[in-house]
């Protein structure tokens, strides 16, 4: 089955995943202008008014760009939706993003049909984003167009299985759009989640890294100077397992070693007090493919140069 025409014609076929409070307009836009699908999740604009002016101002910054650089398109955008029922500005934010005909929505921790709908209303299209495949059926039957496989490695809320074991799974009854996620930071990993069946990779923890990325210095370095040692799987901070930099968790006198569960029905996504992201950093193992803290688009220069140099290398 051939990609949609909104997520074929990417400069490299990767998707940057959305950054609980880290993506903003500056790294989303970076993002797009060099070819590749920024995001950010709803909740990141906060107060909840502030989502109307990041889409405008998103949308309006590259027409601009697409008006200059006709032979050189910026990739799309995409907005993340945490579809879960502590979420209580998921209408209002779904309602913005349908304002603004948001061209892509990512949709985690729940499968709605309204929400699939509402997005198709306007011609957007639907990826959720999943860890394991009952999930993966139970999304593509309440109507969303793609899946991003959520596999061991990735960071932030994360899967445990393989990306060969999931990915060779979904395949077996689904041949549209589906993303891997899972320790991919460098232009070979690119490739070989295409060879083993995905369309594009979906990339987080090396855009933290980046001028553009809305963290802090020391989380930067933190990215930088870790490797997938230095990552713990752990679901105390939100109640849902994910990775995080085990530098922040022993920085919050915990540890990283001796970390109790948490309660999973306590989480809340949406509070105004997301201090336990603030204080803990998400990451995935993959970085210890970034080395140095750069522009976002020179990171997808990176990629790409890398990327090529994987096609090469097997080809030769």
């Amino acid at each position: 089955m051939a990609l949609p025409a909104i997520l074929s014609g990417l400069r490299l076929p990767v998707v940057a995943a959305p950054l609980f409070i880290i993506s903003h307009p500056p790294l989303v836009m970076a993002q797009c202008k060099a070819g590749v699908v920024g995001a950010f999740p709803a909740l990141n604009a906060r107060p909840k008014e502030q989502l109307d002016e990041w889409l405008a101002e998103i949308t309006e910054e590259l027409s601009a760009h697409d008006a200059k650089n006709p032979t050189r398109p910026a990739a799309p955008f995409a907005v993340n939706q945490i579809v879960h029922r502590s979420n209580d500005r998921l209408e209002h934010d779904l309602a913005t993003c349908v304002k603004h005909k948001v061209p892509i929505v990512i949709t985690s921790l729940g499968a709605v049909e309204e929400v699939n709908q509402a997005v198709h209303s306007y011609g957007g299209i639907v990826l959720h984003d999943i860890i394991h495949d009952r999930h993966a059926r139970k999304a593509i039957e309440k109507g969303a167009d793609g899946l991003i496989a959520v596999a061991a490695g990735a960071g932030g809320h994360a899967g445990t299985l393989s990306p060969f074991a999931l990915v060779q799974e979904i395949r077996q009854w689904f041949d549209g759009p589906l993303l891997l996620s899972g320790a991919i930071a460098n232009g070979g990993a690119v490739l070989a989640a295409e060879a083993m069946g995905a369309d594009l990779a979906y990339i987080g923890s090396p855009f933290i890294a980046t001028h553009e990325a809305r963290a802090p210095d020391a989380y930067k370095e933190m990215i930088v100077k870790s490797r997938a040692a230095d990552i713990v799987y752990s679901n105390l901070f939100t109640g849902v397992h994910g990775n995080y930099l085990k530098g922040s968790i022993v920085q919050a006198g915990m540890d990283p070693d001796d970390l109790p569960e948490a309660d999973p029905s306590k989480m809340n996504f949406a509070s105004a007090d997301a201090k336990a992201w603030r204080d803990i950093w998400g990451s995935g193992q993959g970085i210890g493919a970034v080395t140095q803290i750069t522009g976002a688009g020179a990171l997808v220069e990176r990629l790409a140069d890398e990327y090529a140099a994987a096609k090469a290398r097997l080809c030769g």
